[in-house]
């Protein structure tokens, strides 16, 4: 029974953290848009250093070594 006394308020407390933090994220603005980073990633440029990006006819080029110097 003693136990109760500490676990109670302590339970409530956790409970009013977690709703703080809640309404904190809503507020902040964390939940504005829910879908544009996940359609985001379909759609970013690509990056031309990337070796996907590379014609394989480039990549053939780099391949070979240039003439050794005299």
């Amino acid at each position: 029974m003693p136990a109760l006394y500490v676990m109670i308020p302590a339970a409530l407390l956790l409970v009013g953290v977690a709703v703080y933090i809640f309404f904190w994220a809503v507020d902040s603005g964390q939940y504005d848009d829910l879908e544009g980073p996940a359609h985001s990633i379909l759609f970013d440029d690509q990056d031309p250093r990337h070796q996907a990006a590379v014609h394989p006819d480039e990549h053939a080029a780099d391949d070979q070594e240039p003439p050794p110097r005299a």
